[in-house]
């Protein structure tokens, strides 16, 4: 039975959903050492914020096939090292949406109103209403750096409210923009007229002290700053000076560069012109229980062997692609998976083409779903989606694209062409209407035929008696034939063969077929 370590707290009801296939282990705030020591032992780990997941911790997990994190960033996961091990590792991009939107709407709110500081100065028995006057959201320009779907949310919220919205993201759309009513504009400009400025986007080498000196340096005297997405995104001691300097007018964070806060922060001896909330964000009722529903549900499909819908670090994967090209990637990888052993040897070349409505796609998944088959004989389940295409690059294979839109034989099809040292063959299929996989060519030959477990290929002359003859020698040696089936271009010339039979050939039979009058050639293909 599967084994997860859970080492942060995880709401009940995702402790419940993997113990539906695993023996779940619940070690919280376990030293780093020990993390390390134990690992070894566990299929899967889920972690919140608390739990560091090192490359040392990976590098000793031997089993591990999954990281979950419940919650949206994985900053505490070496993802690299984990990708390079074969290591999935997912999130809950959408578990703590509203949470954190309402968050940062709450912070705008207190920061403008100095709610804080005067709830703090009434309960210390003041009646000081002149220290406290605020300032107005309506009218006001906020500017949202990043438009995914938390950023979206506020969007939405903040227009309601009468805000006039700009936006940058260079990876979002005008069209998109103009449905939640922002001006996609340049940093700078934003920098430059926004009154408030709130931050929605990931932590990365190329948002790293995004807002600094510089940047602060730019906003108007009014410009209020709310990040409750990632700490390290503002620099935060450049921040305290623009503050101080009343550069700006004040900042509400929930996250920061060091979590806890220190001491020592410069942010600690602002007051009513900061509020600091630590890490908040996701924490309400909801959102703990979505973003565990979310991601022990990924680790549970995972270990039963199906695909993660919110893995990170899987090419091109998101959830909603996934759920479109799902019955696309089983059809990839068996095709990968038999056409690799068809070509035997060391594979030099995969060309993949996409036909029909498959070509329309996003086609980088089912590239990789038909790398995870090729390789799977030689790696067995030490490949998966995650470094198919890393194993793939390492053993040379190449791997040529094409489309072909204009192919109706079916509504998508694949058709997948690998050459290698010992020659070259290819294989074809399509999905049918009720999302059953066909095998539709074998080097070229017209087949229709679903793949099994067990299967006997044969490149034979069309003739008389070849059918009974195999039929013969597969019964002398006691192997049952479930089904049979011939595809030829022309009478009398090559044709193929395709017998899915019930159990593996005999050692030595398949030599005896290769011998048989007429045989050009014969392969057996497990699936």
């Amino acid at each position: 039975m599967s084994k997860v370590l859970v080492s942060d707290p995880i709401d009940q009801v995702g402790i419940d959903i993997l113990s539906q296939v695993a023996q779940v282990d619940i070690k919280i705030g376990l030293p780093p050492e020990e993390l390390l020591h134990i690992i070894s032992d566990y299929d899967a780990l889920m972690i919140r914020s608390g739990t560091r997941v090192t490359a040392d911790v990976i590098a000793a997990g031997n089993q591990l096939k999954i990281i979950g994190r419940a919650g949206v960033g994985v900053d505490n996961v070496d993802v690299p090292a984990a990708t390079r091990k074969g290591i999935i590792v997912v999130n809950s991009p959408e578990g703590n949406t509203i949470a954190a939107a309402e968050h940062t709407l709450a912070m705008m709110m207190a920061l403008s109103r100095y709610i804080p500081d005067a709830n703090q100065s009434l309960k210390s028995g003041k009646w000081d209403r002149k220290s406290f006057t605020g300032v107005e959201i309506y009218k006001k320009s906020l500017g949202i750096i990043g438009l995914g779907k938390i950023g979206a949310h506020v969007a939405t919220v903040a227009r309601a409210m009468g805000m006039r919205l700009l936006a940058y993201d260079p990876f979002v759309s005008t069209e998109r923009a103009d449905q939640l009513g922002c001006r996609l504009v340049e940093l700078d400009l934003l920098f430059r007229e926004a009154d408030y400025i709130t931050l929605h986007l990931p932590k990365t080498p190329e948002t790293a002290h995004l807002i600094n000196a510089e940047a602060l340096s730019k906003m108007k005297p009014t410009t209020r700053i709310i990040n409750c997405a990632r700490g390290g995104i503002i620099d935060e001691a450049a921040l305290a000076a623009a503050i101080q300097a009343k550069t700006i007018a004040g900042a509400a964070l929930d996250v920061y560069e060091t979590e806890p806060l220190e001491d020592s922060s410069p942010l600690r001896s602002l007051s009513k012109e900061v509020i600091l909330t630590p890490h908040l964000g996701a924490s309400t009722e909801e959102a703990q229980v979505n973003v565990a529903i979310d991601v022990a549900e990924q680790i549970r499909d995972v270990l039963l062997g199906l695909p993660a819908r919110s893995a990170v670090n899987i090419p091109g994967l998101r959830p909603e692609l996934l759920e479109k090209l799902r019955p696309y990637l089983q059809l990839a990888e068996t095709l990968g998976n038999l056409v690799g052993q068809l070509a035997g040897g060391r594979i030099e070349c995969l060309n993949i083409r996409l036909q029909g409505e498959l070509a329309t796609n996003e086609s980088q998944p089912v590239v990789v779903a038909a790398l995870k088959g090729l390789l799977f004989n030689a790696l067995q389940e030490r490949v998966n989606y995650v470094n198919a295409s890393i194993e793939a690059k390492e053993r040379g294979i190449r791997v040529i694209e094409t489309r072909d839109a204009s192919n109706r034989d079916y509504t998508g099809s694949l058709h997948l062409l690998a050459k290698g040292t010992l020659g070259e063959h290819s294989v074809t299929g399509a999905l049918l209407g009720d999302g059953e996989i066909r095998i539709t060519s074998l080097n070229d030959f017209p087949i229709n035929v679903p793949p099994s477990r067990y299967m006997l290929f044969t490149l034979h002359r069309d003739m008389p008696g070849i059918i009974g003859n195999i039929g013969s020698l597969l019964g002398n040696f006691n192997v049952n034939i479930a089904s049979m089936q011939v595809g030829r271009k022309i009478v009398r010339g090559d044709a193929v063969m395709v017998i899915s039979i019930d159990d593996p050939l005999p050692e030595g039979i398949l030599a005896e077929i290769t011998q048989v009058s007429g045989i050009r050639d014969a392969y057996t293909v497990t699936l």
